[in-house]
């Protein structure tokens, strides 16, 4: 019987490259189950895996604190903080000095927890109620809630939460106390900040995604050795993508006319930059031929320094028949602006029979007047998707995988939902990025991921995965680009690093 873990991450640790590439997320509600069958079915009981975890824990906690000789461990009264009390026992019986306080009443009797808490009390070790300011540790452990929390901690557990969001280093036990594991949404105003995250059995979706990507830190798996076979009735409802795809070589006998066109519509006046941006995206991942159709306003200047832009200045929707008719995926958005000449452009793009990358002010303009297409790519931020969906931008940030859902519902297609692990989902999956970061909180970062996704179907890949793909590729340029520093990052620093990504030059 081989364990999760063999050989890596995956399922029956016999990993292919698209596995390794493609990490399963689970919800509370199936990491529950599992946990259930381990027991049911596969002779682990609860008491053998909190005894793991504990034990894994502490031995996680010694790799990246070799030094640390003071231990302070805080613990709820369910299993989470049972995980923490086995962590405790180990870390005393190595000789470290451990504190331990538990918030609230503490175990219910005759649970796994009590259990943890009876053998730390018969060492001799005793505990205490959480104090409002813990005393002094070389780390602090978090095991005060896990994968149970839904609402605002209260009572004494907020005491807890409130206590630990002041100290530093601090290690939590699958889930930072204060982080929803299944949407990454933090209900309260205490929220634990860990250094790192040790998830157990399954990879929590919520850990990758919204606020929570702010106090989770590093996260780690510990699958506690459990079999496959465990796992074998639960389909993840998501899948964590860290890296980038370089693209196949091309063919020696290929011409530009193999690698696709592309039709950039927008910059309206004062705004050419957007649609210039997306042009050269899409030939810096490889598109054979790019066109930009922009206001008249600026058309002249928009390719200097590009000179491979082609550039049409288009003063109405009726001068885009040709050039609609002549690509092969359209990218619309860009600086469009929703004044009058934007919203021709949009009318006329929506009868474009090839595949569209909706971005920017066309999102504006669908949300005012919906439609649904299976051939599209749509790529809102939290505001845009608001609109889309009549939602406040809390509402959407509490919960990023039912609003894609939501999206994907309502507007067809593959949905594209930006920010702190961005998320890509269609009728059928959902793909969660979790490269990036806050360095491309800048301007015209989305424009560039509209014409790197634009590039890639130019070149054969289907809307679903270019959409995937173009989110990885884009991700990854920024945190190569930031490699010098986040703060004063540009959309334009990416466009060497999308060149040598997509020839797999990663380095």
């Amino acid at each position: 019987m081989m364990s999760i873990g063999d050989e890596g991450e995956g399922f029956g640790g016999i990993l292919t490259r698209m596995q390794i590439l493609r990490l399963p997320l689970y919800t509370v509600e199936q990491a529950r189950r599992i946990d259930r069958r381990a027991s049911e079915s596969f002779g682990l009981p609860g008491p053998v895996l909190m005894a793991r975890a504990g034990a894994l824990a502490f031995a996680r906690l010694r790799r990246r604190w070799p030094l640390a000789l003071r231990l302070c461990v805080v613990c709820g009264s369910g299993n989470n903080g049972g995980d923490g009390l086995v962590l405790a026992r180990v870390a005393r019986a190595a000789g470290l000095s451990v504190q331990v306080f538990i918030a609230g009443p503490g175990p219910k009797a005759g649970s796994e927890a009590a259990g943890a808490l009876a053998e730390w009390l018969a060492s001799g070790d005793g505990i205490e109620p959480v104090p409002a300011v813990l005393p002094e540790a070389d780390v602090y452990v978090d095991a005060v809630f896990g994968i149970g929390l839904k609402r605002t901690p209260e009572g004494d557990a907020r005491t807890a939460v409130a206590a630990l969001s002041r100290v530093a280093p601090v290690m939590s036990l699958d889930v930072p106390s204060g982080v929803d594991a299944d949407t990454g949404h933090c209900p309260g105003g205490a929220i634990v900040r860990a250094v790192e995250t040790v998830s157990f059995i399954v990879r929590k979706r919520g850990l990758y995604t919204g606020r929570a990507r702010d106090y989770v830190g590093e996260v780690s798996l510990e699958d506690l050795s459990l079999p496959a076979e465990a796992l074998a009735d639960e389909a993840p409802t998501a899948w964590l993508r860290q890296c980038a795809s370089a693209l196949p070589p091309r063919r020696p006998d290929s011409h530009k006319g193999d690698h696709g066109r592309v039709l950039v519509i927008g910059g309206a006046p004062g705004f050419a930059g957007a649609a210039r941006m997306a042009g050269e995206a899409a030939l810096r991942v490889g598109a054979g031929l790019v066109t930009v159709a922009t206001h008249p306003a600026h058309a002249a200047m928009l390719n200097v320094g590009c000179w491979e832009l082609m550039v049409r200045g288009v003063a109405d929707g009726g001068a885009l028949r040709e050039a609609i008719a002549a690509a092969d995926v359209v990218a619309i958005g860009p600086g469009l602006s929703t004044a009058v000449w934007g919203r021709e452009m949009w009318q006329a793009a929506l009868a474009a029979r090839c595949p569209l990358v909706v971005d920017a002010d066309a999102l504006n303009l669908l949300a005012a007047s919906p439609h649904r297409r299976d051939d599209w790519v749509i790529t809102p931020h939290p505001g845009e998707a608001g609109r889309l969906l009549g939602w406040t931008v809390g509402t959407v940030q509490a919960d990023r995988f039912e609003a894609a859902a939501r999206l994907s519902e309502r507007y067809g297609g593959s949905i594209v939902l930006k920010g702190a692990g961005t998320l890509i989902r269609t009728d059928t999956r959902v793909a969660l990025c979790a490269a990036g970061n806050p360095g491309m909180a800048s301007g015209g970062m989305g424009d560039i991921l509209t014409g790197v996704i634009a590039g890639l179907i130019a070149q054969g890949r289907s809307p679903i995965a270019a959409a995937e793909e173009g989110v990885c590729l884009h991700a990854v340029a920024g945190d190569r680009a930031a490699v010098t520093g986040e703060r004063g990052l540009l959309a334009t620093d990416l466009l060497p690093w999308l060149r040598r990504l997509v020839n797999g030059l990663d380095g």
